[in-house]
């Protein structure tokens, strides 16, 4: 589950090549529309931006084999102008229809607003309740917005969950591609070069080649 389109693939695109091919079902869950930030409020633009971020997610899973893509349609940049409960209710109503064991999401210290309200969406919305299955939860991190987040002023994001991703790195790269409106040259952070090196740092914290790090939030053995 994740704010925008790229945020998904950005944060966890490795371990979602890893979960399709060992055979589980994934759904992914994107709430907002898509950079209409960029364009001009009620303007045409808008709609071409949030249909062609939509057309891009859609490709990007595809990459992966992933054929289960739900959009919500959330302002983007501006989530906090939605009231939570309406962000809740997306989020119960997918995780009703697919039951989910294992929840991906953002991390709560992340710079940007839709991503810490997709966060606090995501522990409202799957907050343990004896009646009901209570899945693993894990924040990812999101390169150009995560370690945007000036120490000090919001929970650091510190890995407790790594994912060996060597075989996959490839493969997370080649859904990224789909995201090309997205993808900056480097030095940016959103770039294939950034990502590999990401991979590349939680990887050696972890003894291995590649990794993507998650800090786990809720886990019921």
């Amino acid at each position: 589950m994740a704010a925008h389109p790229d945020d998904e693939m950005l944060g966890c695109g490795g371990t979602l090549a890893k979960l399709r091919t060992q055979g589980s079902e994934i759904t992914i869950l994107l709430l907002g529309e898509g950079p209409t930030s960029r364009a001009a409020i009620g303007s045409d633009a808008m709609s071409e931006v949030r249909d062609g971020a939509r057309s891009d997610a859609v490709a990007a899973a595809e990459a992966l084999g992933i054929r289960d893509v739900r959009f919500g349609n959330f302002p983007d940049n501006r989530f906090d102008t939605v009231p939570l409960l309406e962000i809740v209710r997306t989020v119960e109503q997918a995780a009703a229809d697919v039951s989910p064991e294992l929840v991906l999401t953002h991390h709560a210290g992340d710079l940007n607003i839709d991503h810490v309200i997709s966060h606090r969406a995501a522990m409202t919305a799957f907050r343990p309740l004896p009646e009901e299955a209570s899945p693993a939860l894990l924040g990812f991190e999101v390169l150009s917005s995560t370690e945007y987040m000036p120490p000090g002023t919001g929970p650091a994001f510190q890995p407790t969950v790594y994912v060996d991703i060597a075989r996959f790195l490839a493969d997370k790269q080649r859904a990224l591609a789909a995201y090309a409106s997205e993808m900056r040259v480097w030095p940016h952070p959103r770039s294939h070069e950034a990502v590999e090196h990401l991979a590349c740092l939680r990887g050696s914290q972890c003894g291995r080649e590649a990794a993507e790090g998650f800090i786990l939030y809720r886990c019921l053995a």
